[in-house]
């Protein structure tokens, strides 16, 4: 059984039917993520109506500048499993930084407050990412989703207790890097992702991404550590249920 740690099931390009046919991969269980009030909704009622699936609540750095204020309402609602995703984005700077620092510092709080798990962005910016983190405390069960650094940034990530989620990126000709970062991390912290409908790993690259497609990520992410799909499968599953508190087992609602 495989886990999508990370997708955007509402995003166009994307839909309801994405979740049946990930199923039919046999990537059973689907992290719907926000990234600002609407899309956090979304993904809570895409979550409540289908087994297997669960939501994040979260203001994404471009949307930095928005209050939090309507998101903290939907922190109580039924499978909301963390918080994010937030964090920093240097690269393209559709907020500026000092409110993407603010507004990471205070969703740092928030999944501290709530005993959720935190779902954080980098880009371009993993010095003051940890900067804020460190500041702030880092939450318990803290996940880098689509980890894009190499096995330095890795070690500082790992060094706070955090969990690394490799993406489609890890099938790119020149991730060098990410691949490095991915033969590196301790099984119990490896999750994989799809980032759907963005980033679609090798062969489907040009293409919006799904759910379904984190089977190949996970293939990418064997080949850097020198082991079959399967244990991929098997220690991403278990990671996945571990930052998130979910069970091993797939029957959950």
């Amino acid at each position: 059984m495989w886990a999508d740690s990370h997708c955007h099931i509402d995003f166009e390009g994307l839909g309801e039917t994405a979740v049946g046919e990930a199923r039919a991969a046999g990537v059973v269980r689907l992290v719907s993520v926000g990234t600002d009030a609407d899309h956090s909704r979304a993904a809570i009622a895409l979550a409540q109506s289908h087994d297997g699936v669960w939501a994040t609540v979260g203001l994404h750095p471009h949307e930095a500048s928005r209050s939090l204020e309507p998101l903290v309402p939907l922190l109580a609602a039924a499978k909301v499993v963390a918080v994010g995703e937030c964090g920093l984005d240097y690269h393209y700077e559709h907020s500026p930084r000092a409110a993407q620092r603010e507004s990471f510092a205070a969703q740092i709080g928030l999944a501290r407050e709530r005993g959720l798990a935190l779902v954080v962005h980098s880009r371009d910016a993993w010095d003051d990412t940890f900067a804020v983190l460190d500041a702030e405390g880092v939450p318990e069960r803290t996940v880098f989703h689509c980890f894009t650094g190499g096995p330095d940034e890795a070690r500082r990530c790992l060094d706070r207790g955090a969990f690394l989620s490799f993406s489609g990126i890890v099938s790119f000709k020149g991730a060098d890097d990410v691949r490095s970062a991915a033969a590196v991390c301790p099984p119990d912290r490896l999750l994989v992702e799809t980032d759907a409908p963005f980033l679609a790993p090798v062969p489907h690259r040009g293409k919006a991404n799904r759910p379904a497609w984190v089977v190949e990520v996970g293939r990418a992410v064997a080949a850097a550590r020198g082991v079959e799909p399967g244990e991929v499968e098997e220690i991403s599953w278990a990671a996945t249920a571990a930052l998130f508190g979910l069970p091993l087992s797939d029957h959950s609602s």
